[in-house]
This record gives structure tokens, C-alpha cells and sequence, in this order.
């Protein structure tokens, strides 16, 4: 019954568009051309392959060499020229969007080759690749445990090989210094992840079995081990790029990741817009808690700035006072999303899938770069479940780099941090988009919507209710709400206005009240990985814009859970596509 009454909101919202043609020769063409597109993609890339949900590569690694790359730039450009024999006005609108999601891949990937050229200059492109291969094989049990060790023993010998190519494609000069230092820790993370994950599994093998799997270990042990010395010797004392993309770069890169019809400066001129509004919606809930535990208190008739902001930390202090110590991360994200899911049950706020959802400490080898991450199965994976992965402090930070870190992270800004990740966020969405009939839009999924859903989240999760009567939460969402802006804000004034850390660090822990250790972990975020803080802000208001469209259509009409739900049937296209689908809008 379930899909049947998805099937029945969809007929009402979309209605058959008689301008289009849908020849059905010109589908199956498209057709055609996407499986190609598909076939190439996972057989050049097993490790992309795996994580998808496609287990025919899984004793590969992948190649990373200059033939490599001349091999992905003739297949892209194959592709653009099969899609250019197409009339897009003869397709079905679903496959209008793909074909535009295509085409754009297709670009983007030559772009990334021939202009951007990340190959070269970021180590953290093959870190993860190793550790993330043996990880896949082994965190979801879609095959029998004896077969997925074999293939991580092949994987293992791969290790060498895989290596020697990255250092071979990496340009010691251009590597920014900070993307060094972070690939001489992820490598490190490697090792642990062959100690905890793979060894203990030794035991659970016959003899010839385990003598074949303790070999390979050896032998990814060593390349890990040659690998790191260069890291360290040689990438590390040479680095001297410049992190900062170009304005040229971010631009272009900025197309390209948020595929909007947002530019840069309209990004940036709603995000201050918002910072403002924020402030006031802090201020004004601050002077409420304030009062209530002291009656005596009267707001001041023109406050400044600076004291509306010092009265929001004030109230800030008394949320922090409630937080995890540093072992109970995980235990207290356990505990937020059995509060989320009670409450979008009784609320029945979304339909929410049967798969299962396990919180989890974030793997070494993939720390470093977020707190963390949600981790669903890929949309060709038959069975598995989805990971909550939380970071806990770094062992080597001081007590006072701790208590900032869980400062930040008190037990309601887990209560968020789980709305986004998982509970109606990340996991119910991701799993949403893997059940699309569109294989090939599954795979190439938007993160602007992705993310954009679920910051949606948690100014809809206070909406309905979540907590009513507690207004520390509701400044705490508040305080959330504002990362995202001054997320947005950052990533623009770093790489287009060159600001230095001090400046970057005033803006985030001034303007936006984030402690320490986020503010310097968002830092180097920016600097790591350019456009994608960009992403939550303007998907937020994307998916804010399409609700309020919605709304205005529907009329009395208008059902929460109706429109979450139909929201999400389309898989997890750039918010424009979604709200071209939903309100039977011309295809962008």
C-alpha cells in the first residue's frame, strides 16, 4: 500500500504533459547511452563500484595513472557526443532531467581533468581510496564472509601498485601544505583500520585462507608504510600550493557543484541578509531564557550589537552545560535518535524506510575533514545498512581543545546534529533516493538537495513541535541555522576575498558563536574541500522555496507528510529539477 499511495500523490501533482513528445525510440536511446555511461563509470572506478552496490570489481583497486585519466576523458567526451544525437523535447520529463544530470557529469568531469586538475595537487584524491576499499568490503555483509575476505586480500595486493601511481600523478609543488598534512594522517588511519576491521577476522578462516589473507596484509602494510615515508619526507617538506582555488576556479567549480541559478553574489547577499535576521531571532529568544531564570531582568531599550551577541552567549553557556563527555559521543547520539524517531512517528512527518541505521565512531582513516557523516548503502546495493558516523576528539588535543569540542557538540546539538544525519535527515532521504526508478539519477545525486533536505530539517523539526518547551533547543537550532549562513559566507570570502585564519576564525566564532576547535575544524574544511560549504545554504533555501511554491499551489490541499514524501520520490536532483517534477514546471 505504501507505494500505491505514492503513486496516487504523484498522478495529482503530475499530471501528464501533453507538449511532450516521449517518442519512445528517442527514450531507448537515451536509454542506451546512460548504461553506457554506467558500465563505464563502475568499471573504471571498482572502488566507486563497491560503494554504489556493484560487487563485480571488488578485487580491484583503481587505476590512477596518466592512462587512467586519457581513458576517462575519451569516455566522457564519447558520451557528450552520443547525447548531442538527441532532441531532449522527445524525451519523457524524467528523462529530461537525466539527461540534463548527464550531460552536466559529462562536463564536469573533463572540466575536472583538463582545468581543475585535483590529480595533481591533492593528495587527499588517493588517501582515502585504499582505506575505503577494504572498509566497503567489510561493513555490510552482502556476500558471505570468506568471499569478501578473499577480496580484500586481492584489494590489499593492489596497494603497491595503486600508490606508486598516486606519487607518480602528484605534483610535490602544487600540493597545498595543509591538504599534505592531512593525507600524512589519513594514510596513518590505515593501519589502524587493517588492525580493527580485517586482522580480527583472521581467526574465522581455514588455514589456506588466513596464510593467503595475512600475506596480503603484509604487503599493504608495506606500501602503507613506503607511502607514508614519502608522505611525510617528501610531499610534506616540497608543499607549497596554494589552497585557495582561483577566482576563475570557484566560479566555474561553483557552477558546476551547486547547479543553481544561485551566483556567487547572490549566495553571499542572502546569507548576510539571513546572518542579520538570525542575530535578531537569537537575541530575541535570548532575553526570554534570560528572564526566566531571572525575573528581575529587563531588556535594555537599544541594546548594540555587541550586547545582544554577548547576551546570546550568555544563554549559549547554560546549553553548554549539558554535554557528553568525550566517551558518551556515541551513546548520546544513540539517545537523539530515539527521541527524533518518537517524535516524526507520532508526528508522522514522512514515511520512514525499514532499513536499518546504526551510529558509529568515524573511522580514522576518514577523520579529519567533518564530524560527521551518514553513510547510506549505495543505490545498487540489494541489502545493507546505513552508518551514523560520529568523530570523537582527536587523542593528541588538549583538555581545554576537548571541552570546546563538546561544548559545541552538547546533547542538543546532537539532538541536531541527528535531525541532519539521519532522523527525517541524511538517512531517510538517502534511502528515499536509492528506491527512484532512475538508476542512473540514484548515482548522480545533487549534495546541493541532499543537504539542502536536510538543514530543511531541522527548521522543520522545531515547526512541528520537537521539544516545544524547551527554548535552549530551540536557540540551539537557531544557533545551527546560523553555521549554515556563515558556512556559505566563509567558503566565499576564502576563496574569492583571500582572507587569512584570523579573520575566518572572527567570523565564525564572533558573528556566529561556534567554539574553537569547530571554528579551526571548519577552517580547514573550507581550505580542503572549496564550494561544498556552500551547498547547505543554498539548498536550504532552494527546499525552503519550493515548500512555500507548493503550499500556494496545493492550497487546503496541502499535507505535510504528502508533500515530504513526494518530495523525496524523485531521487536527489538539483533542487531546480525537483521542483520542475513536483509543480509540473518546464524541465531547467
Amino acid at each position: 500500500m505504501k507505494h500505491l499511495s505514492c503513486f496516487i500523490a504523484l498522478a495529482f501533482i503530475v499530471p501528464f504533459n501533453a507538449t511532450a513528445q516521449n517518442n519512445p525510440a528517442m527514450n531507448q536511446s537515451f536509454s542506451e547511452i546512460s548504461d553506457r555511461f554506467l558500465e563505464d563509470l563502475l568499471k573504471s572506478s571498482p572502488v566507486a563500484a563497491t560503494n554504489l552496490g556493484d560487487h563485480r570489481f571488488d578485487d580491484r583497486l583503481d587505476e590512477v595513472d596518466a592512462t587512467a585519466r586519457a581513458e576517462e576523458l575519451k569516455s566522457a567526451r564519447a558520451r557528450l557526443a552520443d547525447l548531442a544525437s538527441l532532441e531532449p523535447k522527445e524525451l519523457s520529463r524524467e528523462n529530461q532531467v537525466d539527461l540534463a544530470l548527464l550531460r552536466q557529469r559529462l562536463e564536469k568531469t573533463i572540466w575536472e581533468l583538463e582545468t581543475l586538475r585535483e590529480w595533481e595537487w591533492n593528495p587527499l584524491d588517493y588517501t582515502g581510496t585504499p582505506g575505503t576499499s577494504l572498509y566497503l568490503l567489510l561493513s555490510r555483509e552482502f556476500a558471505p564472509l570468506n568471499e569478501r575476505l578473499a577480496k580484500v586480500a586481492d584489494r590489499c595486493r593492489e596497494f603497491p601498485r595503486f600508490f606508486e601511481q598516486a606519487r607518480s600523478s602528484l605534483n610535490k609543488e602544487k600540493t597545498p601544505k595543509i591538504h599534505a598534512e592531512t593525507a600524512v594522517e589519513q594514510n596513518k588511519g590505515i593501519i589502524t583500520l587493517l588492525d580493527k576491521l580485517v586482522v580480527p577476522h583472521l581467526e574465522e578462516l581455514e588455514s589456506v585462507e588466513k596464510a593467503n589473507l595475512e600475506e596480503a596484509i603484509q604487503v599493504a602494510r608495506d606500501a602503507v608504510g613506503v607511502q607514508q615515508e614519502w608522505l611525510e619526507n617528501e610531499l610534506l617538506s616540497h608543499a607549497g600550493g596554494e589552497p585557495r582555488l582561483s577566482v576563475t576556479l570557484y566560479r566555474e567549480k561553483f557552477s558546476f557543484d551547486l547547479f543553481s541559478s544561485l551566483s556567487p553574489e547572490e549566495l553571499r547577499e542572502r546569507s548576510e541578509s539571513e546572518m542579520a535576521d538570525l542575530h535578531q531571532r537569537m537575541y530575541k529568544l535570548s532575553t526570554a531564557i534570560y528572564a526566566e531564570r531571572n525575573p528581575e531582568f529587563e531588556p535594555l531599550s537599544e541594546p548594540t550589537a555587541e550586547e545582544k551577541k554577548k547576551l546570546i552567549r550568555i544563554c549559549l553557556e547554560i546549553a553548554y552545560e549539558d554535554s557528553p563527555t568525550a566517551d558518551d559521543v556515541v551513546e548520546a547520539a544513540n539517545h537523539s535518535l530515539q527521541l527524533t524517531t518518537d517524535f516524526v512517528r507520532e508526528k508522522d512527518l514522512v514515511t520512514l524506510p525499514d532499513d536499518p541505521l546504526e551510529i558509529i565512531l568515524m573511522p580514522e582513516f576518514r577523520r579529519g575533514v567533518s564530524v560527521a557523516y551518514c553513510d547510506a548503502p549505495g543505490p545498487l546495493e540489494k541489502r545493507g545498512e546505513t552508518f551514523y558516523a560520529v568523530s570523537p576528539p582527536p587523542a593528541d588535543w588538549t583538555e581545554e581543545q576537548v571541552n570546546s569540542f563538546l561544548r559545541e557538540y552538547n546533547h542538543r546539538s546532537l539532538h541536531n546534529l541527528t535531525v541532519h544525519e539521519a532522523m527525517p535527515g541524511h538517512y531517510v532521504q538517502l534511502l528515499r533516493s536509492n528506491a527512484t526508478s532512475s538508476k542512473l539519477r540514484s548515482v548522480l545525486s545533487s549534495g546541493t538537495f541532499i543537504e539542502g533536505w536536510a538543514v530543511y530539517c531541522e527548521a522543520m523539526m522545531v515547526e512541528q513541535g520537537f521539544l516545544p518547551d524547551d527554548l535552549l533547543m530551540r536557540l540551539i537550532v537557531l544557533k545551527w541555522n546560523l553555521r549554515g549562513v556563515t558556512n556559505a559566507l566563509l567558503d566565499q570570502r576564502i576563496h574569492l576575498d583571500g582572507i587569512d585564519e584570523a579573520a575566518a576564525m572572527k567570523l565564525m566564532v564572533d558573528d556566529a558563536f561556534q567554539e574553537e576547535r569547530e571554528a579551526a575544524g571548519k577552517y580547514r574544511r573550507s581550505l580542503l574541500t572549496s564550494v561544498q560549504l556552500s551547498t547547505y545554504f543554498a539548498g536550504y533555501l532552494e527546499v525552503v522555496d519550493i515548500r512555500k511554491e507548493t503550499e500556494a499551489l496545493w492550497g487546503e490541499d496541502f499535507e505535510l507528510k504528502r508533500y515530504h514524501d513526494t518530495l523525496m520520490s524523485f531521487g536527489s536532483p538539483p533542487p531546480a529539477f525537483v521542483k520542475a517534477l513536483l509543480l509540473n514546471q518546464p524541465i531547467p
